[in-house]
Parts: C-alpha cells; sequence; structure tokens
C-alpha cells in the first residue's frame, strides 16, 4: 500500500523537524539560551577538573545517557547517576538532570544528594516555575517544549508527537548543539574524539 502525499516520510520528517524546532524559537524568546547555560555549565567543570554527571527518567534518561556517551567521547569524566561505576560527587562537580515535567521523585532526590554534597545542579526542564527539581538547581536551563504535564486535551488530529516526545525530541537536538560547540571550546579534534570510542562492541 503505497504512502498518501501528506503522509511520505518526508513529510512527516519535516513536520516534527519543525516542531521540535519552534522549541528552540520560543526557548530563545522565553529566556537565556538552554544552549549556552550547558556549554558554559560542562566547560566550567571542565576548566576545573570535575567531573560530569547525568540524571533522568524515562526517555529523558536515554537522551542524558546520549549525553554523557559524548561527553565522555569529548574526554571529560562523564558518568551516568546509577551506574555501577559511577564515583561520589563533589564540589568541583556538575549534575545534570532532565525533569521535563518539573519534578519526579528521583530525580528530586538525585539532586539533592548532589547539592547536599557540594555540587553544582543543571536543571532542564519544560516547566521552571512550577517545578519540584528546581529547588536543587544551582541553574536552570528553560526547553520549551510539551511534556505528560500539559498534554492532556490535545485533539488527535493536531498530536504530531505523544506525550513527552517533543521534549524529548528537544533534548536530543540540543545535546548534539551542546557537543558541536564543547569540540571548540573544548579544543577536541576529530581524530581525539574518534579514539575515545569503545572498540569493545
Amino acid at each position: 500500500m503505497g504512502e498518501s502525499s501528506s503522509d511520505s516520510m518526508s513529510v512527516l520528517a519535516t513536520r516534527i523537524c519543525n516542531q521540535i524546532n519552534s522549541v528552540f524559537t520560543k526557548s530563545a524568546v522565553l529566556g537565556p539560551s538552554p544552549l549556552q547555560i550547558t556549554v558554559d555549565e560542562i566547560a566550567s567543570a571542565a576548566a576545573r577538573g570535575g567531573k560530569v554527571f547525568v540524571y533522568g527518567v524515562g526517555r529523558e534518561g536515554l537522551m542524558m545517557k546520549a549525553l554523557c556517551m559524548r561527553l565522555a567521547h569529548l574526554g571529560l569524566s562523564a558518568h551516568c547517576v546509577g551506574d555501577m561505576t559511577t564515583p561520589p560527587i563533589s564540589s568541583s562537580d556538575l549534575l545534570i538532570a532532565s525533569a521535563g515535567p518539573g519534578g519526579f521523585s528521583t530525580v528530586d532526590a538525585i539532586c539533592g544528594v548532589a547539592k547536599s554534597n557540594g555540587g553544582r545542579v543543571l536543571v532542564l526542564t519544560a516547566h521552571p516555575e512550577s517545578g519540584s527539581s528546581v529547588r536543587y538547581a544551582s541553574v536552570v536551563a528553560y526547553v520549551a517544549a510539551q511534556t505528560m504535564a500539559d498534554d492532556d486535551g490535545v485533539e488527535a488530529p493536531s498530536l504530531l508527537l505523544p506525550m513527552g516526545s517533543v521534549y524529548e525530541g528537544a533534548l536530543f537536538v540540543l545535546f548534539e548543539m551542546v557537543v558541536f560547540k564543547l569540540v571548540s571550546v573544548l579544543g577536541q579534534t576529530p581524530d581525539e574524539i574518534r579514539s575515545r570510542h569503545t572498540n569493545l562492541e
């Protein structure tokens, strides 16, 4: 069965990419750039010899793990909270946590532990005003995307991406931009980055 022109892969991909792109248009207007905030925080942690930890739940957590992998490729001491080899956090370190809908009990708890041990805490969220996780944050990066906290009542015909998919897709794109900027900030070459990719696969 052939695709209709309105449902072709190219058309759907364009619509989805446009929806994710609109997140960054809104985020830029409504506050400091989440890109610049994230790059600055990671670069500062690197400059002081600190480690970078990441945490998120569900699909947000998958995006955080993808970021962690690239940070390791950039030569940083990067760790996913919950891994068996995760070291302790200290005052020179940075925790980057995602709480799209504003807060999760586990995100709140992890951010609280990081803060109590002197770590710097960057919280990424679509709900900076009402979220429970932001009370633990040293700095907040506002990603102005739909999440599960505000997808109720969206009519099926206009629901291009369900639940928190817009936010999660925006995180992936944001982190690709962060890595692109950090390559220059940290003075990395493509060969250096590639040399850190695992060969155990």
